[in-house]
């Protein structure tokens, strides 16, 4: 059985029967993981392997682990600071920063790759711009080019790990300041200023060969009257035309309120499909996500399923010393600070 175009969350820490036959409907390529499904990582390592073991081949399973205020999995994981640390380093000693996107994002991966999840939706490539609460922190800059470079550096980290990148939210989300989780955003720019802004560090990482990209739930009436998520000039013409993307789309999750012009969760798990992403992500909403599951038709290219495919977590690149690395990057997450950082005068990563 190949991989299905949605994505489905769970209840709980452990996978109960009711749920090892959703995640066999023909319809399902994947699994979220959020708090509610972590207690420790032996736990959670368990729940991986329960759901890798439903049927072959095996289904992704996914996380957001981007560290600062988002990180689903805390306790027994490195406290992961958020990327605007990043950022802020970046104005005082680029080079070092570099290097600490590198290794922050190799230990993320790292770490998720021990308790066998295929990938966490990371990294944030939106502006900080001073505008978008739910975007603020979780960017690394307001600069494109510096977004853009780091960025570069930190998915290098993840694929040492054996973990591919998502890029998010395409084409944007931190130039607004409406939740699309609560709201749906409008950004009035047209294209041709968005696109030496907020589309560079997409631009960039498509030009590197990122494997996937999250599009977001706002509208660009200059571009098209629909969220960029349903959208096929945003997805078909801008990131796979003009932008050259030859990897995965996925959507955001289709219960956020960014989503619900579109119709009920049929509507828009067919609509973000026909606009051209590979895989639609359903949470917190049961009876949404069995509409889905009952009354969807939809059968993935051969094209969709080697994208989705090529994100299964792999073996981590050879290491001379793992363990030194691996201790050496929870000691630079501790001293998160940008000042701290710059105040070591020998760091383990020099």
């Amino acid at each position: 059985m190949s991989l299905g175009p949605v994505m489905v969350d769970l209840a709980g820490p452990e996978l109960e029967a009711e749920e090892r036959e959703i995640l066999r409907h023909p319809l399902v390529g994947g699994v979220i993981l959020f708090t509610r499904n972590y207690r420790e990582p032996e736990q959670v390592k368990a729940l991986v392997e329960a759901i890798h073991a439903v049927r072959s081949p095996r289904l992704l399973v996914a996380v957001d682990q981007e560290g600062g205020r988002v990180q689903r999995f805390r306790d027994g994981f490195t406290p992961l600071p958020a990327l605007r640390n990043l950022g802020r380093l970046f104005d005082r000693e680029a080079s070092r920063a570099r290097r600490y996107a590198r290794e922050l994002g190799w230990l993320m991966a790292t770490e998720l790759r021990e308790v066998g999840i295929d990938l966490s939706f990371a990294p944030v490539l939106d502006l900080d711009r001073g505008v978008s609460g739910v975007i603020g922190d979780r960017a690394f800059h307001g600069d494109p080019e510096a977004v853009a470079d780091l960025a570069h550096h930190y998915v290098r980290g993840m694929r040492e790990a054996g973990m591919e990148a998502t890029g998010k939210h395409f084409p944007g989300h931190g130039s607004v300041a409406a939740d699309s989780h609560l709201d749906l955003p409008v950004d009035e720019r047209p294209l041709e200023e968005m696109l030496f802004q907020d589309l560079l560090p997409f631009e960039r990482m498509a030009g590197e060969g990122i494997a996937a990209m999250m599009m977001a739930h706002v509208v660009y009436p200059a571009v098209d009257p629909l969220p960029a998520s349903f959208s096929r000039i945003w997805i078909g013409e801008v990131l796979r035309g003009r932008l050259g993307f030859l990897g995965a789309v996925f959507s955001d999750d289709l219960s956020m309120e960014g989503a619900a012009g579109i119709g009920d969760h049929v509507d828009r798990a067919l609509a973000a499909l026909e606009a051209g992403c590979d895989m639609v992500i359903v949470c917190n909403n049961p009876e949404g996500r069995g509409r889905i599951l009952d009354r969807l038709r939809w059968s993935p290219s051969p094209a969709q399923l080697l994208r989705l495919n090529r994100m299964h977590g792999r073996d981590a690149a050879p290491e001379a010393d793992p363990a030194a690395r691996l201790a050496a990057a929870r000691e630079l997450a501790a001293r998160c600070e940008p000042g701290l950082w710059l105040d070591l005068e020998q760091d383990a990563l020099s």
